[in-house]
């Protein structure tokens, strides 16, 4: 029988193996370089657990019971869910009202927004300027002080039935008819277009001039250029403000309980979910249904989301993919 022989491969040229005392000295240095990070991230760390997660947590407990901030907090079950479905009638009227805010407000905010957006991309003198006054709303809009203001504007007395009256109109009081209550604040969230406009904006610019020199040649017209190269290739920024606007809709609170006094009025036409969840709450002192109502709303801003993202693969372009 032959001997076997191990074969010993020569280093790489110009890589000699290091030795195990630096070896053991970089491992070292790599330890005290995590310890030191896990130092610096030991606060995050902290008012994660304390400030985030644990309300999470005890607000699912307090779900579950009958709970008043002046008593102790008793268990119930699942009767706090079943009474909302079953017995709340003011539960169901903010939950319609919410998604009529949501269903028609949104699209119609993208849909200007969009259309600003391609206006500003046309090159106009002072680009940055109007941008920053254009985003403006996105910063007030959901402030104490806008709601006061569009209050008064459509007011009985306000400056929109000012203007109607010099044309001989009567105008209504908007904000106190029950009829056009709703409207006014979908009104205020389409004026609040800065953010998503300023997306689309950016997302406009990433588009190679070329497709749109190339399609005019071809004898393309601008409605034709839009619909087959603007459209498709903006989807995704389309899809990224949609799920952002639908999220923060459905969160909408400062603009109800101003415009109505905190009060959902009139005839419940402008309650929002969130400021009936208030009412339960911080009123009613039914904070153990308030917190029920508050995991309901996640539940629902969630499985919207996640239908989203399910039907953005039937629409949303992703450059050669759909």
């Amino acid at each position: 029988m032959s001997d076997s022989v191990t074969v010993i491969a020569p280093p790489e040229p110009g890589r000699a193996p290091a030795p195990a005392h630096r070896r053991e000295k970089r491992q070292a240095w790599k330890r005290r370089e995590a310890r030191t990070a896990y130092v610096f991230l030991a606060p995050w760390f902290l008012g994660l657990a304390v400030i985030t997660i644990g309300p999470i947590l005890a607000s699912l407990y307090l779900s579950f019971t009958d709970y008043s901030l002046l008593e102790e907090a008793s268990w119930v079950g699942w009767d706090n869910y079943a009474k909302m479905f079953a017995e709340d009638d003011r539960f169901l009227t903010s939950l319609q009202v919410t998604t009529v805010y949501v269903v028609v407000s949104v699209p119609l905010q993208l849909a200007f927004a969009l259309a600003l957006a391609l206006l500003l991309d046309r090159g106009l003198r002072g680009l940055p300027i109007y941008r920053s006054i254009y985003y403006l709303p996105s910063l007030l809009g959901g402030s104490v002080a806008i709601s006061i203001l569009w209050r008064k504007i459509f007011g009985t007395d306000g400056l929109v039935n000012s203007i109607l009256a010099l044309f001989g109109i009567q105008g209504p009081g908007w904000v106190t008819d029950p009829d056009t209550a709703l409207g006014t604040l979908i009104l205020l969230h389409v004026w609040t277009f800065g953010a998503p406009m300023v997306i689309f904006l950016a997302g406009l610019r990433q588009i190679p001039q070329s497709y749109y020199e190339a399609a005019a040649v071809d004898g393309a017209s601008r409605l034709t250029q839009f619909r087959s190269i603007t459209l498709p290739l903006l989807t995704p920024i389309i899809f990224f403000n949609l799920v952002l606007e639908v999220i923060k809709s459905f969160q909408s609170f400062t603009q109800s309980f101003i415009v109505s006094n905190g009060t959902g009025g009139p005839v419940d036409s402008t309650l929002f979910y969130t400021l009936y969840l208030y009412l339960k709450g911080f009123k009613s002192f039914e904070m153990g249904y308030a917190a029920a109502m508050a995991w309901v709303l996640l539940l629902i801003i969630a499985g919207l989301t996640g239908v989203n993202f399910l039907m953005s693969k039937y629409w949303v372009f992703y450059g050669d993919t759909k």
